[in-house]
């Protein structure tokens, strides 16, 4: 090969083209070109078209992760949340049935109250209003402790009420409380009258009768009663004031070989409130006479007859 081959030919490895910084500048420009032509002509607009449409399938499988994840947290957080809200309704829902009663309850003690307030106006003498605290815990007995006591001036024996008649009669009384004994316990004893014919008799408490009734005591056969007669206090114990309703005539058992009835009468105060009124001791009713001063008044004038006889017997 020839000299002057060498000389024209140089090897690519010593070849040198244009600087960088020429590159640079030139690449430059060519991108202000293309910018301003895209930003004229829209040339780049199919290019992009293109190549979202050749993307938009991994798009939409790379966004399927986040999207199941996003749905599983909305199911779930949709559960909890409908959980929460069927809770809270159902506790809304007690708390205003508990409502509805306390109102349903407030409106018959409002009714028994108002309906108390009358009777107390109507009867004579003092008493005192009284609340039902519980019942006692002997099963033997028919009786029910009321929240005033001796503070509140509440004495043994006084009758109590409520709107529909007599319920029975303070047996105990303690500095705050009292103990009231039903007209039917066994132990409890009241004077009635019967409204219609007008014949006096004496009722006994039967707790075993009809879950709870009064006994007429000593009735003759032949007495003139019907069934619901109405029984009210006759006021001659000096304890119940006369015209107060006991109870009616439920049931008459007239046997032929005996000589007294079976009579039994339902009660006409049922318990129906908590609410009861008490009626406390007249302290200006006349006092009994004693005995011995009445026997000896009659000695006195047994003796005096007789000395006016004798002294009148003398010539």
């Amino acid at each position: 090969m020839a000299l002057d081959t060498f000389e024209r030919h140089v090897p690519p490895i010593f070849r040198r083209g244009l600087s960088t910084t020429t590159k640079l500048v030139l690449l430059s420009l060519l991108s202000l070109m293309l910018m301003a032509a895209d930003h004229r002509l829209q040339i780049s607009q199919p290019l992009r078209a293109g190549v979202a449409l050749a993307l938009s399938p991994l798009q939409w499988l790379s966004l399927q992760p986040a999207h199941l994840w996003n749905m599983v947290s909305n199911y779930l957080i949709g559960v909890e949340s409908a959980r929460d809200a069927a809770l809270s309704y159902e506790a809304r829902t007690i708390a205003q049935a508990q409502r509805l009663q306390q109102v349903e309850q407030l409106r018959l003690e409002n009714a028994n109250l108002r309906q108390l307030h009358e009777l107390r106006s109507s009867v004579f003498g003092p008493s005192k209003a009284v609340e039902v605290l519980y019942d006692t815990s002997d099963p033997y007995s028919r009786r029910v402790v009321v929240d005033r006591g001796q503070f509140a001036g509440i004495v043994t024996g006084s009758a109590v009420i409520d709107a529909a008649g007599v319920v029975g009669q303070v047996t105990r009384v303690y500095p705050m409380v009292s103990e009231v004994t039903l007209l039917t316990d066994r132990h409890q004893t009241i004077p009635v009258i019967n409204a219609r014919s007008g014949t006096r008799h004496v009722a006994n408490g039967s707790p075993m009768f009809a879950g709870g009734s009064l006994e007429l005591m000593f009735v003759p056969s032949g007495t003139d009663m019907q069934k619901g007669d109405l029984l009210t206090t006759s006021g001659i114990d000096g304890i119940y004031p006369p015209g107060l309703h006991v109870g009616r005539i439920s049931q008459i058992d007239r046997r032929v070989d005996g000589s007294f009835a079976t009579v039994h009468a339902e009660p006409t105060a049922r318990e129906r409130g908590r609410h009861l009124l008490v009626l406390l001791p007249i302290k200006d009713w006349p006092a009994r006479p004693a005995a011995d001063t009445a026997q000896d008044t009659i000695g006195k004038t047994t003796s005096k007859d007789a000395q006016d006889s004798g002294t009148g017997a003398k010539p």
